[in-house]
C-alpha cells in the first residue's frame, strides 16, 4: 500500500482548541495504529509551543487519506490552518527509537 504524509498547521492562537480536543485526537490515533507508520505533534520555533501534526499513513489511495484525516477530531473542531496531503516515499529510517 502507498504511503502518504499528513501535514497540519493549527490556526494561529488555536492552543486552548488543541487542548480540549488532545483525548479525542489521541484516542482517533490509537485506534488507526495499524495504518501509522510515524505520528507526532509539530511545534514552533520555540519547540515547545504546538503549531500542528504530521504522520506518515498507508492507504490504498489519496482519496482515502484524505477522508481518514477529515475524520481527525482536531481537523472537525477546526483547530487546523492548512492540511497538506501528499504521496510520501520511505526511504531512510528504521522508524521510532528508543529515547
Amino acid at each position: 500500500m502507498p504511503l502518504f504524509l499528513v501535514n497540519a498547521r493549527d490556526k494561529p492562537n488555536a492552543l486552548d482548541l488543541r487542548m480540549e480536543n488532545r483525548p479525542a485526537h489521541l484516542d482517533w490515533a490509537k485506534a488507526h495504529a495499524d495504518r501509522i507508520w510515524m505520528a507526532g505533534p509539530v511545534f514552533s520555533d520555540d519547540g515547545e509551543t504546538f503549531a500542528g501534526s504530521t504522520f506518515v499513513v498507508e492507504f490504498d489511495s489519496l482519496h482515502e487519506a484524505e477522508a481518514w484525516a477529515a475524520n481527525d477530531p482536531y481537523a472537525e473542531a477546526g483547530l487546523f490552518a492548512s492540511v497538506e496531503i501528499v504521496p510520501f516515499k520511505w526511504l531512510l529510517g528504521d522508524g521510532k527509537r528508543e529515547q
